[in-house]
């Protein structure tokens, strides 16, 4: 059986976007769109994982993330926070989250951290280390300085205009 994925996004471009990808990759596709929407899906639907936006209307991303979180059913359901580069925001809330990804975001890095995700639930150790090797990493200059790699992200979003 396939495993279930929630996706929640009020921008239906990039709600199909991720169903699409998902679907190609084998995962049945349950769509939200918006806080309240996602919380009555979860509840019905049962997912296996939810990739969330951030900035929705009725209730947000993090708003959503607080109800799974102290829902006993739902503490454990891993969350991809999908979102614009806000760096102190997500410093705050990265001990909730699973994993997160900016938007514009590449469909194939969406489904590596699904997949890694969705492992790491199920305890598949080979096929964790297979897709983490996928996920591009910083070169080894990088890791040595400072700066987290969501603050380089965000510094290149703002020197292109985002």
């Amino acid at each position: 059986m396939a495993k279930k994925i929630l996706v929640v996004d009020d921008e239906p471009h990039f709600v199909r976007l991720a169903q699409i990808n998902l679907e190609r990759a084998g995962y049945e596709v349950v769509t939200a769109i918006d806080g309240k929407d996602a919380l009555k899906k979860v509840e019905v639907a049962k997912p296996d994982l939810v990739v969330l936006d951030m900035e929705m209307p009725h209730m947000d991303g993090f708003e959503v993330l607080q109800n799974l979180r102290k829902n006993p059913a739902t503490r454990e359901l891993p969350v991809i926070l999908m979102t614009s580069p806000h760096g102190d925001v997500m410093r705050d809330w990265q001990s909730d989250i699973d994993d997160y990804i900016m938007k514009p975001y590449n469909p194939d890095q969406l489904n590596s951290i699904v997949k890694r995700l969705l492992a790491a639930q199920d305890g598949d150790e080979a096929n964790r280390e297979e897709v983490n090797t996928a996920i591009p990493t910083p070169p080894p200059d990088r890791l040595a300085q400072p700066v987290t790699w969501w603050r380089t992200i965000e510094e290149v979003w703002r020197k292109i205009g985002f």
